[in-house]
């Protein structure tokens, strides 16, 4: 087990009509398009697959694709879609979990890596990826920019969603490199509000190159988002790919 905190059956049920907007398919068809590219036709594995949101579609396009999954809750909601035989799931952590076989291509999307509260835990997660691909084979991460340009002088928080039935902000403990992300959602017609909150360790772009290297992997390329628009100081996200030299 890793720092990762588990998601709870509740949690779980709820998750995909909470991500419906980045299951749309203005969202995941470029997240699709970009990752079958690199599949290259060769095997896939999601660290983290949680529900499937990207997993099962991608396994509809023909990849064929391997989960691993921290929460037996997540990994059920995500059976309920598509069965055992035609996208295995493994259930274990993404730093250390090994499934057998070599992959063209492991990917890690929606700022997961966060997840793992340690900067020992992200390293081991870029030396179980290059212990999956084959040579040749590129690991993928999708991943925030930690907004601290917003941060003036005395302020932790941050928001990053103000909607009506929304309401979500960071805080930052800049020592240990960890935010929280709190989270206001408006449940039912009663206009009452569900308070949750989830703990990740943010990283920088140079600091996962340097995770990479560690694990062997090389930097490819950098982008700002699943369309391949140019990554530059004022991107709020990046897509980077590094590549296991043959």
């Amino acid at each position: 087990m890793t720092s990762s905190e588990l998601w709870t059956r509740a949690t779980a049920d709820r998750y995909d009509a909470e991500e419906t907007e980045a299951s749309s398919a203005a969202v995941l068809g470029p997240t699709l398009a970009f990752l079958a590219e690199l599949a290259g036709g060769g095997r896939a594995l999601e660290f983290a697959i949680g529900t499937g949101r990207v997993g099962v579609p991608l396994r509809e396009r023909g990849v064929p694709v391997v989960g691993i999954e921290l929460s037996e809750h997540m990994a059920a909601v995500l059976r309920r879609k598509i069965d055992e035989d035609m996208l295995p799931v493994v259930i274990g952590d993404m730093a250390t979990t090994v499934v057998p076989g070599e992959f063209t291509l492991v990917y890690l999307v929606y700022n997961t890596i966060t997840n793992l509260l340690t900067q020992d835990e992200q390293v081991e997660c870029f030396r179980n990826a290059a212990r999956h691909l084959r040579p040749g084979g590129r690991f993928v991460i999708e991943l925030g920019v930690p907004p601290l340009r917003l941060l003036p002088p005395g302020q932790v928080a941050v928001p990053f969603d103000v909607s009506e039935q929304h309401l979500g902000f960071d805080t930052f403990d800049l020592v240990r490199q960890v935010l929280v992300s709190h989270h206001f959602t408006r449940d039912g017609e009663d206009g009452r509000y569900r308070r949750a909150t989830s703990r990740h360790r943010y990283a920088w772009p140079a600091e996962l190159d340097l995770m990479a290297r560690i694990a062997g992997l090389e930097l490819e390329r950098r982008v700002a988002d699943w369309d391949e628009a140019p990554f530059t100081q004022d991107s709020a996200k990046h897509v980077s790919v590094w590549r296991k030299p043959t």
